[in-house]
C-alpha cells in the first residue's frame, strides 16, 4: 500500500462543492469513482486539504489517498486525468510518506477572489468572477485590510452556521491587486479560514471601498466577535479560488 499526494484544479461551476453529498455532483465523488474503476470496484477514499463550497473553484487543491497499485506517479496522474471529467485537472501526483496528511499538515492556504468592475456585465465571466460595476477606493480597501492581518477571533467574519468553537485564525497577508482597468484580485494568505470567511471579508472590503462601511466600523465588528455586528453580505462564490496550499515539511519520498 502506497500513499499518493495530488495537486488538482477544478472549475467549481458544475459542482455542489468538493465534499460528497447524498444528492448533487461533487469533486470528491468524481475522483473516487475514477479510483474505484481503476481498482476494479474497490473503494478508495481521498482526503483534501479542505472543502470548497458550491461554485467555488480551485487552482491548487491538494488531496491524498492510499492505493495498493504500484504505478509510476506520472502514469497514475495521466490515468486519473483520462478517467475524470474535463472540469477536473490533475496537475501533479507523487508518492509520499505514509504519515503525510493533506488536511492536518497544512502550513498555510492562499485564496484569491476575482472582481470584474466593467460597466457592462460580461456573460463569459459570470461563473468565474463577481461583477461589481461601482466606484472603489482601492487605497482605502488596502488600509482596511491591515486591520484584519494577524491573529484574531474572526467570529464576525464567518457564517453563523460555522460549527467550530475556536474561531481564532491568523491572516498573514491580504493584497488588493489591480490587474487592469476592469479586474481586481483580492489575495488572502493565512493558516486557515472559517466557513465563508474569505467571502465575508471580501464583501466587507468592497463595502469599505464603496463608502458603505468605514474602517472604524470594520474594527468594531472585529472586536465584537459576532456575525450580527457586521452588515456586509457574503459575496457570491463564483469569484473565489483556492489558489495554493503549503505544507509544514517536505513529504516526498
Amino acid at each position: 500500500m502506497a500513499r499518493y499526494k495530488a495537486t488538482i484544479a477544478y472549475d467549481g461551476s458544475g459542482f455542489n462543492g468538493y465534499q460528497i453529498q447524498p444528492n448533487g455532483r461533487t469533486v470528491q465523488a468524481e475522483i473516487e469513482q475514477a479510483l474505484q474503476k481503476m481498482h476494479k470496484g474497490e473503494q478508495i477514499r481521498i482526503t483534501a486539504s479542505g472543502r470548497t463550497d458550491t461554485g467555488v473553484h480551485a487552482k491548487g487543491q491538494v488531496i491524498h489517498f492510499d492505493s495498493p497499485l504500484m504505478i509510476e506517479p506520472a502514469k497514475y496522474r495521466q490515468a486519473l486525468q483520462v478517467m475524470t471529467p474535463l472540469d477536473i485537472s490533475f496537475l501533479e501526483l507523487e508518492q509520499v510518506s505514509d504519515d503525510f496528511h493533506a488536511r492536518f499538515q497544512t502550513k498555510s492556504k492562499e485564496y484569491r477572489y476575482v472582481v470584474k468592475r466593467g460597466k457592462f456585465f460580461d456573460p463569459f465571466s459570470r461563473h468565474f468572477a463577481l461583477h461589481y460595476p461601482y466606484v472603489l477606493d482601492l487605497e482605502k480597501m488596502r488600509s482596511a485590510a491591515e486591520v484584519l492581518i494577524g491573529e484574531h477571533d474572526f467570529s464576525s467574519f464567518c457564517s453563523a452556521k460555522t460549527e467550530r468553537e475556536n474561531k481564532i485564525r491568523t491572516i498573514y497577508e491580504i493584497e488588493v491587486l489591480e490587474i487592469d482597468t476592469e479586474t481586481i484580485i483580492l489575495r488572502y494568505k493565512g493558516n486557515g479560514f472559517l466557513y465563508n470567511m474569505v467571502r465575508i471579508i471580501t464583501g466587507s472590503l468592497l463595502d469599505v471601498g464603496n463608502d458603505k462601511l468605514s474602517i472604524s466600523e470594520l474594527e468594531k465588528a472585529l472586536k465584537a466577535k459576532k456575525r450580527t455586528a457586521l452588515s456586509s453580505k457574503t459575496v457570491a462564490p463564483q469569484g473565489l479560488y483556492l489558489w495554493k496550499v503549503e505544507y509544514k515539511e517536505r513529504e516526498t519520498m
